[in-house]
């Protein structure tokens, strides 16, 4: 129903000024997100002027409690109306994501509040942890969501009926969105404009903006694979060391329980058990990171990096690179080179 509902907005049979106006609101509470809600409410707000009138959403704030708003940078709105306010019926509900979120999960007349809405309006959608409070009033059990890589792991532990992505950017699941944190929300402005007004509108809305109407790659690209490292004085740290030394070696889960002087499956449980994933997803993952180093911090060839890291060759750790990160390693080292290597390549190239 909700497929059909988007077509309508769409449709060459529907003109756009029939559905000149759709409510979104913004919910706000102290501590907020200020980008979670200021850069959807832009990419709307471009909608009106560059259809010069023919469509436009009408954006109103919405907060947990009564006078001005603090986000989390110090930032104060005073919002449109509070959730114990009478309020219109909104299209589209959107929560922001911030360091308060966490203090509204336990709040029962704004549980109340967000599943009333979550009823009434067509769609619902979370940017970064907002999810947290979407969680707490029962919305993603059953779900497919995503949010900021910092708190994936907690969302997936405190809500362990949503299917929790980690590496996407946006995901929509029914009339549920959720994206990864801070600029996401730009994402997924861009997608509803896209469902409710069509494609050439978010891309003049992108264009507008100077971003990518869908981006390339997911979360990985920009967050550490390896966040969980071991005490270097714990066999598992030995392990952990051995490896990130000697990245170039061909390893196999039978030539480090070799090396360590213990058996495989001994090997296998007990870094598991520490690391939460197994050896080889760990030795693959530190290859990856080597890998994005060398791509952000030097300008030597691929077949270079690859040697250094332990791929057999430059096409296998392209091949390997976009399967993992979803970007290939030139397009990556383009957008994540720092100025130091810039400045290298630059000086290389005059002599």
């Amino acid at each position: 129903m909700i497929d059909a509902q988007f077509n309508l907005y769409s449709s060459p049979s529907r003109p756009l000024s029939t559905m000149r106006k759709i409510t979104v609101a913004l919910l706000v509470f102290p501590r907020f997100q200020m980008l979670d809600i200021a850069a959807p409410s832009d990419a709307f707000a471009e909608v009106k002027v560059l259809s010069h009138g023919e469509c436009e959403y009408e954006i109103l704030t919405i907060a947990t409690t009564r006078g001005p708003i603090q986000s989390s940078s110090g930032l104060t709105i005073t919002p449109d109306r509070t959730i114990f306010d009478p309020a219109p019926h909104f299209d589209t509900l959107i929560v922001p994501g911030g360091l308060g979120v966490f203090d509204l999960l336990e709040d029962t007349p704004l549980i109340d509040w967000l599943l009333a809405q979550g009823e009434n309006c067509r769609r619902v959608g979370a940017i970064c942890n907002g999810v947290f409070a979407l969680g707490a009033a029962g919305m993603i059990n059953g779900k497919t969501v995503t949010t900021h890589w910092m708190d994936a792991a907690r969302l997936s532990s405190m809500f362990r009926k949503a299917i929790v992505e980690p590496d996407r950017i946006y995901v929509k699941d029914d009339a549920l969105y959720t994206t990864a944190g801070v600029t996401a929300g730009i994402d997924l402005s861009l997608a509803l404009i896209e469902e409710d007004f069509g494609k050439k509108m978010a891309l003049d809305v992108a264009k507008y903006l100077i971003v990518y109407l869908r981006r390339a790659g997911g979360q990985s690209q920009f967050s550490p694979l390896l966040e969980l490292q071991a005490e270097t004085d714990s066999p598992v740290g030995a392990i952990q060391s051995y490896v990130l030394a000697n990245l170039d070696v061909e390893h196999t889960l039978p030539s480090i329980a070799e090396k360590m002087q213990m058996s495989e499956r001994h090997l296998s449980r007990i870094f598991k058990q520490e690391c939460g994933m197994t050896l080889m997803t760990f030795v693959n993952d530190a290859r990856i990171d080597a890998v994005r180093r060398h791509l952000e911090a030097t300008d030597i060839s691929l077949t270079e990096i690859a040697r250094r890291c332990g791929f057999t060759n430059a096409a296998t750790l392209r091949r390997v690179f976009a399967k993992r990160l979803g970007i290939g390693p030139v397009d990556y080292r383009e957008r994540f080179r720092t100025d130091d290597a810039m400045q290298k390549k630059t000086k290389s190239e005059k002599n």
